[in-house]
């Protein structure tokens, strides 16, 4: 793990970078929606509409990739962090929008790139690596998720915390310069790929990482004000929810690849997911906070692999000229889900209450191991 670590250090930095914005943000929710006088349902508008222009960033993606060359990664993460400033000067619900818009397109295109470069790490290394990064976003998502919550109980703002977000963004872009450079094949419909993806299987695969992103999503976006508002956590104790999926997503992933050979991709991808609604309605309905968390700990960890067996799915699915092609569109597809799950979580939170907005969430995942994993199964 240490030799796979040190060969993909300069995804693995990026892959840091995504994870502890999204981490804070989470954190950040219970703060940010009372600065802006915003309802759950609006909160949640405001997050589908920067949907849009992700999904269109990161359909576009390669091109951007393919531009930059070898310094794709370290570009694209300060544009991130520069991006991410915006929210915590918004002011109101049309401001705080246009500053998600800006934040879901850099994200979205980071991701796509970081995702490439990662598949073109596996196809030169001959070592799965996927379990691992996405392992490292989740730790990064755990700890910036601690930290804000005690950035918040120490009273920084929202602007506080995304600008110290950006110098610790400053130095993983090091690492990531100083890592090798490696020449991946530019992920483009060029002729003569695009018509070899084999999309009975990519659009499946994509939908799995899609509800996965959902659920993960939502749930860091919305656990904190589900334990602080429905359960009467403090500020800390309400951050702790998205800190505990992030850490039990480390470890499911971390410790994934291992359980992945044993088991295999299919079986692995049902089991997960049923642990996953499993949690998602202890969650929803749980009577006290330490009940909440275990939910949020038993989500976290069968949600974990299912993304990376998605993007697995989907590299071996493809010869080494289609791979970074391949992973682009499932996460083109599954990222639709990454903005989907807080605006689903906020418009079912205002309709009915997040206690059925979780429930929600575990009838999605639900449908994984129903259907969806079958399916592949048979594509396969």
């Amino acid at each position: 793990m240490i030799r796979d670590i040190y060969f993909s250090r300069g995804c693995i930095a990026t892959f840091c970078v995504v994870g502890m914005y999204w981490g804070a943000f989470g954190a950040l929710v219970p703060d940010i929606k009372p600065m802006m006088g915003l309802s759950d349902g609006a909160f949640g508008t405001a997050m589908l509409v920067s949907t849009c222009g992700a999904l269109m960033s990161m359909w576009l993606a390669p091109w951007a990739v393919r531009a930059l060359g070898v310094a794709c990664l370290p570009i694209l993460s300060a544009v991130l962090a520069t991006a991410y400033l915006t929210p915590g000067l918004a002011w109101n619900w049309g401001s705080f929008t246009a500053a998600m818009v800006l934040a879901a397109m850099a994200s979205g295109v980071l991701d796509v790139a970081m995702n490439a470069r990662l598949s073109v790490l596996e196809g030169q290394s001959g070592r799965a690596l996927m379990s691992l990064n996405h392992g490292m976003f989740s730790v990064a998502y755990a700890l910036a998720a601690i930290g804000t919550g005690l950035a918040r109980g120490a009273g920084w703002s929202p602007f506080d915390v995304f600008a110290t977000l950006g110098g610790v963004t400053v130095a993983l872009m090091v690492v990531m310069v100083a890592a090798p450079r490696i020449t991946a094949r530019p992920a483009t419909d060029a002729p003569g790929t695009g018509g070899a993806l084999p999309w009975r299987l990519l659009i499946p695969a994509g939908v799995v990482v899609m509800i996965a992103f959902m659920a993960e999503q939502g749930t860091e976006g919305w656990s904190a004000l589900h334990l602080e508002r429905g359960l009467g956590a403090s500020e800390t104790g309400g951050s702790f929810g998205p800190a505990i999926l992030g850490i039990t997503m480390a470890i499911g992933r971390l410790s994934g690849h291992l359980i992945i050979q044993r088991f295999g991709d299919i079986r692995m991808l049902t089991l997960a997911a049923f642990i996953a609604a499993f949690g998602a309605g202890i969650a929803a309905w749980a009577p006290a906070i330490s009940l909440a968390y275990l939910g949020f700990a038993l989500l976290g960890l069968g949600v974990s692999v299912i993304v990376p067996i998605g993007f697995g799915l989907a590299g071996r699915a493809v010869d080494e000229e289609t791979k970074a092609l391949a992973i682009s569109r499932v996460t083109a597809i599954g990222y639709a889900g990454f903005f989907l799950g807080p605006p689903m979580m906020g418009l079912l939170a205002q309709a009915l209450g997040l206690p059925m907005a979780f429930t929600a969430v575990a009838v999605l995942l639900v449908m994984i191991p129903l259907g969806l994993a079958p399916l592949i199964r048979s594509r396969s």
